[in-house]
């Protein structure tokens, strides 16, 4: 089998658990190419196992069977910039903190590497979301896999975002921004902003205002097949777009439309993973914490 790995941290705490990945891989004699991130990282620590193919992070990766992503959510984020459209299947492996996304913990590693090379696995498909009508955006980083977020630039003034969904009105957004997020994101930014938890299997996408100056304009869950457009009033001349974690200074000249990509991400998943028991695990919930 042929793996890529990529990770965007390296010391103490998390070395002894990327080196027991690849020594995990290597005995199976896996092909292994590491991103240059994570390359220059373990060069840096002096690690005792250092892979000597890799991949440009900036160009993608390709020819693989396998990419596994070893930190938080925030690493397999990256990570999906580097897959692209290409639905390799993601392994997440958590040695941040959450992890709704990154469920394989450092202790389950030899657990997993197992199942993978005797196929005792599936693949849970995540929709994506992307602009159009934008020049500003490289298009091989055109989509998210959690939200795409308007917020204002300025930090002292809000901004008024026109929405329309299918073409028809939704309605005027005075606020400080607003999130549009796919369910995979509902566990992320838009609940914080009060936005519902959402299956991954749902066929929606959540619109959450973020601090609305209107307190009865709430989060609204519509059709993944919708297009939502969105038309921005500043005092600035421009706003920030984020796609997950990558922002561009957009003009308040363009409007932009939003709607799912063409492809999915396929994110590995082993016998016993379970939305609702990561919920109940990351969220607490049942857990009488009065004591």
């Amino acid at each position: 089998m042929r793996f890529a790995i990529h990770g965007r941290k390296v010391d103490e705490g998390t070395l002894p658990c990327i080196q027991h990945l690849l020594s995990a891989l290597t005995q199976r004699r896996a092909q292994i190419k590491i991103s240059d991130i994570l390359h220059t990282l373990l060069k840096e620590s002096s690690s005792e196992i250092i892979p000597e193919s890799i991949y440009l992070a900036d160009e993608g990766v390709s020819d693989v069977d396998f990419v596994i992503s070893i930190g938080g959510d925030g690493t397999l984020l990256e990570t999906v910039t580097h897959v692209r459209a290409q639905e390799i299947p993601i392994l997440g492996i958590n040695i941040g903190r959450l992890g709704f996304l990154a469920t394989v913990s450092q202790h389950q590693i030899t657990n997993a590497i197992e199942a993978l090379f005797q196929g005792r696995y599936s693949y849970d498909l995540r929709t994506l979301v992307k602009t159009q009508l934008l020049q500003d955006i490289p298009s091989h980083l055109n989509f998210a896999l959690n939200e795409l977020t308007v917020i204002k630039k300025d930090s002292s003034s809000m901004i008024v975002a026109h929405a329309y969904l299918d073409d028809r009105f939704l309605n005027s957004y005075w606020a400080d921004g607003l999130i549009i997020s796919t369910p995979t994101g509902s566990t992320g930014y838009s609940l914080s902003c009060g936005g519902p938890v959402v299956s991954p299997q749902s066929n929606n996408l959540i619109i959450t205002p973020i601090s609305p100056h209107n307190l009865t304009v709430r989060p609204l869950v519509v059709s993944d097949s919708s297009r939502i457009t969105i038309q921005v009033e500043s005092r600035s001349d421009s706003y920030l777009l984020a796609l997950d974690s990558r922002s561009y200074a957009i003009s308040t000249e363009e409007s932009f439309q939003i709607e799912k990509t063409s492809f999915q991400v396929k994110l590995v998943k082993f016998i016993g993973d379970d939305f609702l028991e990561t919920l109940r695990q990351k969220l607490n919930w049942g857990l009488d914490v009065r004591n």
